[in-house]
This record gives C-alpha cells, sequence and structure tokens, in this order.
C-alpha cells in the first residue's frame, strides 16, 4: 500500500469524524464506521467518572482511542509531556491537569479539522499549559529531549512508518524519559486482504503489527527497559461483527 495513499487516507477519515463533533454529532454513523465509536467494544468505557467530569463532552465524543495512555504512568507537577496524533485532544487536557500549570502539555496532530476541535476544546477547559502542534508523528516538530513523557492513544498503529515515528519520539524524550502508550498490536497472523484495506487500516486494525515486532522496533529505536501490558485481549470472535462490515 502506498505511504501517501494511507496518510491521505488518515486525513480524510479523521479530519470528517471532527467536523461531525465540531457540528455538534457523534464522532461515528455506526459501531463500524471507526475505531472510535463511543458504542464499538475497543473503545468503550475508556475514562473514569472523575476524568470525564474534567473535560469538555466534545472531547469526549471525539475519543478515538483503544486505551487510556494518562493512566499508565505518574504524570508528575512540572513535567512537559507530548501526545502523539492528539485528536480532539482529551488525553492532553487530562495530561495537563496532572502537570499542573507549571508543566505543559503538548497536542500533534496532522488534520486540521482535529486541531480546530482540539482548541476549541482547549478554550472551553480553561488549559493555559497546553499547546496544539501540527505534523505527522514521523516528524515531530520539538527539539531533541524537549519532552518528560511520550503518550499516544491508538495512533502508532495508524502510521506507514512505525520505525521512524518510534525514532522521532525517541529523539524528542529527555534521558530517562517515559513512553507510554495505547495501541492495538496482535498475536497472530493478519490476513493479507485485510491488511490491504484503507479503511480497516484507518479503523486500527490493518496498521498492527506483532508483539514481537513492535518490541523489535521499541529497541531498534533506543528504548530500554520494554513492557508491554495487554489492557483489554480480544479474540477473532470478538472481531467477526466488525471485520464483516
Amino acid at each position: 500500500m502506498d505511504n501517501s495513499n494511507i496518510v491521505e487516507a488518515v486525513k480524510e477519515k479523521y479530519g470528517g469524524i471532527a467536523l461531525r463533533v465540531l457540528d455538534g454529532k457523534d464522532a461515528c454513523c455506526s459501531t463500524s464506521s471507526c475505531c472510535g465509536s463511543s458504542s464499538a467494544p475497543i473503545t468503550s468505557a475508556i475514562y473514569n467518572a472523575s476524568q470525564i467530569d474534567n473535560v469538555p463532552e466534545s472531547a469526549l465524543r471525539a475519543s478515538l482511542g483503544c486505551g487510556n495512555p494518562t493512566a499508565l504512568t505518574v504524570l508528575k507537577s512540572g513535567e512537559t509531556v507530548l501526545d502523539l496524533g492528539s485528536g480532539g485532544g482529551i488525553d492532553v487536557l487530562l495530561s495537563a491537569l496532572r502537570v499542573g500549570p507549571a508543566g505543559t502539555a503538548y497536542g500533534l496532530d496532522m488534520t486540521d479539522a482535529m486541531l480546530a476541535l482540539a482548541r476549541e476544546n482547549q478554550e472551553k477547559a480553561g488549559a493555559k499549559n497546553v499547546e496544539f502542534l501540527k505534523g505527522e508523528i514521523e516528524n515531530i516538530p520539538l527539539p531533541d529531549n524537549s519532552v518528560d513523557v511520550v503518550i499516544s492513544n491508538c495512533v502508532i498503529n495508524l502510521s506507514s512508518d512505525k520505525d521512524r515515528a518510534l525514532r522521532e519520539a525517541f529523539r524528542v524524550l529527555r534521558p530517562d524519559g517515559r513512553f507510554v502508550v495505547s495501541d492495538v498490536i496482535t498475536r497472530g497472523e493478519i490476513p493479507p486482504q485485510i491488511r490491504e484495506c484503507v479503511l480497516l487500516w484507518v479503523g486500527c486494525i490493518a496498521g498492527a503489527i506483532h508483539e514481537d515486532e513492535y518490541r523489535s522496533k521499541l529497541t531498534l529505536a533506543g528504548f530500554e527497559n520494554i513492557e508491554i501490558e495487554p489492557t483489554r485481549v480480544y479474540h477473532i470472535d470478538d472481531a467477526k461483527t466488525f471485520l464483516s462490515s
């Protein structure tokens, strides 16, 4: 699959989702229309009540993640956090609360409509220690050693060049920085016809790689002390309805 086709497909799909939310509608039309439908099993019940209460409703409705990276690490006051593929901004806003006024939470996204939605949510939340940047995760517009924590939520699996994305994440991290992401990985083979389907790529399945390959790519990028913790496990029967759609 051509890399430019993947990028354009992702931009088109997630830009359309952002426009729907900006228009006051749900992020997705149906459970199979994207990775982030609130009723889809992969994306449901990710955030707890206290987190939901601390973000605008539109940020929650635009949540397209598969996990909650902000719950997987301790964020300290004064730290700098970068969210790769920040979408509507929910994980950025939650991170900003935890690092406090002395800290900074960056969100990086390549889609203009998502950035517009994220900045609207930032204004609604009154978050002063937040900045949203335009760019791709394979070319992060921040200097070396400038971030304490890199987070991401179901975005790296969308990248057509995961090696470069991981190298970039490692580059911007300070020594002893943390890379804490929620992502989709596999523990078996994915049929070629699924991996080659652009819509399933955008829907977070076709771009997923095997757990062992993910470990290898993290190591090659420079990361150490790698841990992969399954937070949700799905079997083929769980995916039949989605895949048939």
